[in-house]
């Protein structure tokens, strides 16, 4: 397990919609989960996919990721458990989706997120009363696809990024401008950020583009890229209509497994930063 004073702050994030950013967080969560992390999910994803795909009711949001960036609510407020143990969530509303307009006149607007999860040490209570916040070794901010106020929030309350990259044609043409939007980060508001590394998914082994975009995505981001490719797996897209991780779902299927080796390949890269 990963013991520091603060947990680990990393944000996946993509501006194209539909690379597997949402199914990654929830899914990479609770493969952490699994092999003994606590984890935070914090949805920024006005669409709040993260938290309907593990289980929390829209009609139970009274709380959410809106308030806390806004000022109106404490993040160990909002946090709900989920059905996987180890495993809470920050969960989202459509509000997030006016957050450029509530904020357009606040100082400091890019490190509310930052601020709200400083405030996260130590043991508190959730909205659900039960003792909870604290103590977590990784958070994972699912972004919106797009890089507005939110992502820019996310990026400067955040160690690295992490970046679901799906196999297709334009893979790569996303990727530059993502990149160049974590240097810009890294210059005016957060030093410290860094790439994590590159998920490759939605990988089908019948498709030979699928083949040339990930020898691509190698050659261009070498080490970056993890050795981990998640596949298209008919499991990973039918288990969030259930409210459920795949892992909960169907735990033998591929993509399940590849989910494993990846929280695996993510907590093997984390010894070795702490290590250097």
């Amino acid at each position: 397990m990963t013991h520091s004073l603060r947990p680990r702050v990393l944000s996946l994030a993509n501006q194209k919609g539909g690379v597997g950013k949402t199914t990654t967080a929830i899914n990479l969560g609770t493969a952490l989960a699994a092999i003994g992390e606590r984890v935070l999910i914090v949805d920024l994803d006005p669409q709040g996919n993260a938290s309907t795909g593990l289980g929390i009711d829209r009609k139970d949001r009274d709380r959410s990721t809106f308030d806390v960036l806004v000022g109106e609510s404490e993040m160990r407020e909002t946090i709900r458990e989920t059905a996987v143990p180890g495993l809470h969530i920050a969960p989202s509303t459509m509000d997030l989706s006016g957050l450029e307009l509530s904020l357009a006149t606040v100082k400091d607007r890019a490190f509310r997120l930052r601020d709200a999860l400083g405030k996260l040490s130590g043991p508190s209570r959730g909205a659900d009363g039960k003792l909870t916040a604290g103590g977590y070794s990784y958070v994972l901010v699912d972004c919106p696809p797009s890089l507005n106020l939110l992502t820019i929030n996310a990026m400067a309350a955040s160690d690295a990024v992490l970046v679901p990259l799906q196999c297709e044609f334009f893979a790569l043409e996303g990727l530059s401008q993502l990149l160049k939007t974590v240097d810009q980060v890294k210059m005016s508001l957060n030093p410290n950020l860094s790439i994590h590394g590159i998920v490759l998914t939605m990988y089908d082994a019948r498709n030979n583009l699928s083949d040339q975009v990930v020898a691509d995505v190698r050659q261009f981001m070498g080490k970056k890229v993890f050795d981990t490719v998640i596949p298209r797996n008919v499991r990973v897209s039918e288990a969030p209509s259930h409210g459920k991780p795949v892992l909960l779902y169907d735990l033998k299927c591929v993509g399940s497994q590849a989910y494993l080796k990846l929280a695996s390949e993510i907590v093997q890269r984390e010894r070795a930063l702490a290590a250097a």
